[in-house]
């Protein structure tokens, strides 16, 4: 195949990514929040070690990054979505067939499907972006990630329509999570291709103009040298990232945590709660498609920090929450749906501008452990804010403070600069 643009195999393997992002990650942490409310009436346990649950997932979740990592650069992007698959089938029929007590809970939807998501969506996704773009990676990233969101706008709804259908039984709709992971397993190992030079192609699909060219070199955005990881962890950008990664997170591990659940405390009716949660992720999209475009355009600090205002926003609507005020309900999950959704997009974009593809794969790897090891707590946290203030109020007042903390740490966040005098440009194999 040769290199024009209009044949570029990049912009279909967003699409490849797309789908099994859809999967892997809205079907078992979204539609697994619908169906987590409905197994805590059978296996009784309080708010806090429901709230584990979900602190377990976001630990291993990020700690699954680092392994992920190294099977990318061992076993390459498509076996590791494969290996990632696996392990969310295992998870969830380990919840479908075995889950009586808490304990099982916790080691089904927080380890394994923990695991399973490390494994099978983000690292192995922005690996494949940084990879196959550079002028266009911001985009690329935005586009590949808002599968997300159409994945719990549909899994949301749909497993508690399913449950519902079927009188409660959670364990089977557990077991429809199980085939779409299969699915999910099978398109990645047909379909994905590791770099554009494996398909006889460039980043971006043509090379550069001389006008592209002169402009790259003059673009402050993305770096023209090639780092290596033990260069990138001497630097203070990395660091402070890793820790504004790790603020704007924290709100969004609590809210898919507790959302449904402080919905019902207020009275909302199960559909409605379960459509609000559709609308966080739907949220989601417009986050990461306005924060794609503006990174193409701005600093992705900049647009990071903005990303970090809609919590803000969404926090104090959330608290007003009721059944007559619904409409400030869905604004609110649209708002934190945004804000993670942008953030998102802006850390994994931001940290392949600043450091280039060869290095992302490690660095993006340790930056998703160590953040999930600081937001872990965010899910056991906010219920146990919950079990002694009665109610939820205080959580996102918390979420207040971190989205705070992040702007902070952004300001101090600036293009790395590069050891040596002179920069080459970046590697395109990683």
């Amino acid at each position: 195949m040769g290199n024009n643009e209009q044949k570029f195999y990049g912009w279909y393997m967003v699409a490849v990514l797309w789908v099994i992002y859809l999967i892997n990650l809205g079907f078992p942490l979204y539609g697994g929040a619908v169906i987590n409310s409905f197994m805590i009436k059978d296996i009784p346990m309080d708010r806090m070690t429901y709230g584990a649950g979900f602190s377990l997932t976001n630990l291993f979740v990020g700690l699954g990054a680092i392994p992920a990592g190294m099977a990318v650069l061992k076993y390459g992007i498509r076996k590791t979505f494969a290996m990632g698959a696996v392990v969310l089938v295992i998870g969830t029929v380990w919840l479908s067939q075995v889950a009586t007590q808490p304990w099982h809970y916790l080691i089904g939807f927080g380890v394994l499907n923990g695991f399973g998501m490390a494994m099978g969506t983000m690292l192995p996704l922005a690996t494949t972006v940084t990879r196959w773009f550079v002028r266009y990676r911001g985009r690329a990233m935005a586009i590949a990630m808002t599968a997300s969101g159409f994945a719990g706008f549909i899994a949301s709804p749909a497993i508690n329509k399913f449950i519902a259908a079927t009188g409660g039984n959670w364990r089977l709709a557990w077991l429809c999570v199980t085939g779409a992971c299969v699915i999910a397993g099978i398109i990645a190992f047909m379909f994905i291709k590791e770099r554009p030079q494996d398909y006889g192609q460039i980043p971006d699909g043509r090379e550069a103009t001389e006008a592209e060219k002169a402009a790259a070199a003059a673009n402050p955005l993305y770096t023209k040298y090639a780092w290596t990881p033990a260069e990138a962890y001497k630097t203070a950008a990395y660091w402070f990232t890793v820790l504004a990664a790790a603020c704007s997170q924290w709100p969004f591990f609590f809210f898919t945590a507790h959302w449904i659940m402080h919905l019902r405390g207020k009275g909302v009716n199960p559909a409605d709660a379960a459509f609000a949660m559709g609308i966080f992720t739907m949220g989601g999209i417009a986050g990461r498609l306005i924060s794609g475009w503006l990174m193409d355009r701005i600093p992705a600090r900049f647009v990071m920090m903005l990303g970090l205002c809609c919590y803000f926003v969404g926090s104090f609507l959330a608290i007003k929450a009721s059944p007559s005020t619904l409409m400030l309900v869905y604004i609110a999950a649209a708002c934190y749906g945004a804000g993670f959704g942008w953030c998102f997009v802006a850390q994994q974009t931001m940290l392949g501008h600043f450091f280039g593809p060869a290095a992302f794969p490690k660095l993006n790897g340790n930056l998703l452990a160590i953040s999930a090891v600081l937001v872990s707590g965010a899910g056991l946290v906010g219920g146990r804010l919950f079990d002694v203030f009665k109610g939820y109020n205080e959580a996102f007042y918390l979420n207040v403070a971190m989205g705070v903390l992040g702007i902070v740490l952004l300001i101090f966040t600036t293009m790395p600069k590069a050891p040596s005098a002179s920069e080459s440009a970046p590697s395109v194999k990683a």
